[in-house]
């Protein structure tokens, strides 16, 4: 059988009921690609369904400012996703409306090859095959292709692969009963995408995958030469580096001090607490340079060398709590606040954690 209207049968009984997949508002279609970048599903659709709640259209998103958008996006990770989506936003607003081609979409903030072809194929009906994650999996063992992924060769041998499976045209959803109006798709193109997608994520999985169950496992190159685990190939190109953090939250008089984390590291557009230790400068000469040596004996270490990992590095953080008499002078950049308002800054996930040892 066919290797895409196989796809295609498997999703007519399998395919995920999601509700972006109920519209092809290409707002709300491209708001999930973005959201579910870095993100399962089950995380990102509740923060899908906040967004288009609190920003039912583009002109509202464009609108908002971007520590709204920071706040609402608050555990989410990866946080350029959220400038991003922000400043695309305000591309669209100012284009008129969402471009209608693969080169338009590329032109959007944050969007590339794989989330324009599924903006593209969803919302317009554009023949453009998507290449992710789940795509590489299902293909390579599929094909027993050991090309690596993240080489330029392999993007490009497994693009033109993909671009070159893509069904022909409509007969050959109708032959197999595809129901593509379940899923508010137009045309092959989408209901194949989205097809090797949820394939990808619910049956030929990375770990554990279902290939005795597997509708094509007669055909599956890796299942038969025993390689399942072994594709897809991916090079080792990513150096983790280890990082240490010390962090002070200051309350005074029921205030904290803050500050908004610059660019050019990671977590920028964030707030913290104050940051004493980023690796130049240490705890006790941040006390001699301040004159603290007889207040900060009276902090209280609530947290020791928290791990936190990210994708480029390890963190290890130290969350102290300093409640001094009066305010103490606070480096350049730092702010007040009532500590009533901390909630409506956006932290990343390790000062969100941090924090939690305040109450407990």
């Amino acid at each position: 059988m066919d290797f895409a209207l196989t796809l295609l049968n498997w999703f007519r009984e399998n395919g995920r009921e999601l509700p972006w997949r109920q519209t092809r508002d290409p707002y709300a279609v491209w708001l999930s690609e973005i959201i579910l970048q870095q993100t399962q599903v089950k995380q990102g659709w509740a923060y899908w369904e906040r967004f288009m709640r609190r920003w039912p259209t583009v002109q509202d998103l464009a609108a908002a400012t971007e520590d709204e958008v920071l706040r609402e996006w608050q555990g989410l990770g990866y946080y350029s996703r959220a400038r991003n989506l922000h400043t695309a936003a305000k591309q669209v607003v100012a284009m008129g409306g969402f471009p209608t081609t693969i080169e338009g979409l590329r032109q959007l903030k944050g969007v590339g090859d794989y989330t324009a072809a599924a903006i593209g194929s969803i919302a317009f009906g554009l023949p453009a095959a998507v290449v992710d994650g789940n795509v590489y999996r299902v293909l390579a063992r599929h094909f027993g292709i050991s090309t690596p992924i993240n080489t330029t060769e392999g993007k490009k041998e497994f693009a033109m692969l993909a671009q070159s499976l893509l069904p022909e045209n409509n007969s050959q959803c109708s032959m197999f009963h595809v129901p593509c109006s379940m899923f508010n798709v137009q045309c092959p193109t989408a209901a194949y995408n989205q097809a090797i997608m949820d394939f990808g994520a619910t049956q030929c999985t990375p770990a554990n995958p279902q290939c005795l169950q597997c509708p094509l496992q007669d055909s599956c190159i890796a299942f038969r030469e025993g390689r399942v685990a072994q594709l897809p190939v991916k090079q080792r190109t990513l150096k983790v580096k280890e990082r240490h953090l010390s962090y002070i939250y200051v309350r005074c008089h029921g205030e904290t001090a803050i500050r908004r984390r610059p660019a050019g590291d990671i977590w920028q557009g964030l707030y913290e607490p104050l940051l004493i230790d980023n690796g130049q400068l240490t705890m006790d000469n941040w006390v001699a340079q301040h004159n603290y040596q007889l207040s900060i004996l009276n902090c209280q270490l609530l947290c020791k060398n928290l791990k936190h990992v990210l994708t480029h590095r390890i963190l290890y953080a130290d969350f102290w709590l300093w409640e001094p008499d009066e305010r103490p002078s606070l480096p350049e950049g730092y702010f007040w606040i009532p500590e009533s308002d901390l909630d409506r800054y956006a932290v990343p996930r390790l000062i969100e954690i941090l924090l939690e040892s305040l109450n407990s």
